[in-house]
């Protein structure tokens, strides 16, 4: 008895110590290193690789061929590697930003071991960090007053299917007995309902400005702009589906056709204001597509509108009815006078020329509206600090 009292000794303190040496070697490596003046080492354990090199939105641009076209992607930089097999890489003085990036051994592109915090955009998973200040402060969790987050299923009459959808309430909304106006948010091609709350750091965004008072408190709604789908992958009854930018029904018609639902569902389960005054829809890229056809085709229900890179014009294939007569519906949204209706782009983003020649369409006719051109091309740095100004100026009135 005595002896298998000593062996079950052994065997904890055996486990014990085997689980510290685990701690340990994981405490050994820090990757990212964020510095004080704001340079970041980069490190990873890999004694036999011939290679190793960090990419990522905090490196220079190069030109990257991809099934849509050249663009401008994350450049690279190489790590060297130390006596002990460890590479390390120290970037230049950054400026303050939620970058992401990954490692490249020996050609093979992998995530960070060092570091636990990772985002996935449509099919692809890198590790993240943040410098703070400026609008970078935003994207941080303060400690102040915080939203709540919920996901809901509803039923699409419309498209005859259950659907997901992703919820900001502000603080203190359980406690009140206000109604609240509602933003409408909506991702580009390949997102889904978790884009805007993971890459776009919302539920942040809308505590810190609603904290410091620049921005109402309001209600967030994301939705699902695919609509095929009846969530995010890995969250429907397609189980874990691989992600794909390739979706159908995202840009001929069904999302806007579709959009009443949302509404609907939104106007019966939450206090909210039921009324164009209380609504704003706003998106990136294809979600832009989206809130420009969505809020024609609805002229009386939003009363602010933010196009942010936005793809404009319908592809020729795409018949639906809510593409016709679009100059003759625009007519109808800006003789009701929208509060606001803002355009925001990078200079170097792909779709530029369509919204040079969708602002001469607007200004052709005398339409009111606000425009902002940031540097960058079509990145989630820019969506961010578009949503960080967009916000602020709704239901102020």
């Amino acid at each position: 008895m005595k002896k298998v009292a000593l062996f079950i000794l052994f065997s904890v303190i055996s486990y014990c110590a085997f689980a510290q040496q685990a701690l340990w070697q994981a405490g050994d490596i820090i990757s990212p290193e964020i510095h004080e003046n704001k340079t970041v080492t980069f490190r990873l354990f890999a004694p036999n690789a011939e290679k190793v090199q960090v990419t990522g939105d905090f490196l220079p641009t190069e030109k990257v061929n991809t099934p849509f076209g050249e663009f401008d992607g994350p450049g690279k930089a190489d790590l060297i590697r130390n006596d002990k097999g460890v590479w390390e890489y120290t970037s230049e003085v950054l400026s303050p930003e939620l970058y992401s990036y990954s490692f490249l051994i020996d050609d093979f592109k992998t995530t960070d071991p060092s570091n636990v915090y990772l985002i996935r955009d449509v099919a692809s998973l890198t590790n993240v960090f943040i410098i703070d200040g400026d609008y970078a402060s935003l994207f941080n969790v303060n400690k102040v007053p915080h939203g709540t987050v919920s996901r809901r299923w509803y039923h699409s009459p419309t498209l005859n299917m259950d659907r997901r959808i992703t919820i900001y309430t502000p603080p203190g909304y359980e406690s009140s007995t206000e109604n609240y106006p509602v933003l409408y948010l909506l991702h580009g091609m390949g997102g889904d309902e978790e884009a805007w709350i993971a890459l776009g750091r919302t539920a942040q965004i809308m505590d810190n400005l609603i904290a410091e008072g620049k921005a109402k408190p309001m209600i967030v709604v994301m939705t699902n702009g695919n609509a095929a789908q009846e969530a995010a992958p890995g969250e429907s009854s397609l189980g874990f589906q691989k992600p794909s930018m390739q979706q159908p029904k995202t840009m001929e018609g069904s999302m806007e056709t579709s959009f009443p639902d949302v509404i609907s569902f939104i106007d019966s389960n939450y206090r909210t204001i039921k009324e164009k005054s209380g609504r704003a829809i706003s998106g990136l890229s294809m979600g832009g597509f989206h809130s420009l056809h969505i809020s024609k085709e609805y002229p009386d229900t939003f009363d602010y509108v933010g196009l942010f890179s936005a793809a404009i014009f319908p592809n020729k294939e795409a018949q639906s009815p809510i593409y016709q007569n679009m100059e003759e519906k625009l007519k109808i949204q800006f003789s009701k006078n929208p509060k606001l209706y803002w355009i925001a782009i990078g200079k170097t983003d792909f779709l530029y020329q369509a919204n040079v020649d969708y602002r001469k369409l607007l200004d052709d006719n005398g339409y009111k509206y606000t425009y902002y051109e940031s540097e960058g091309g079509h990145i989630w740095k820019n969506w961010r600090i578009y949503l960080s100004m967009f916000a602020p100026m709704l239901f102020t009135e």
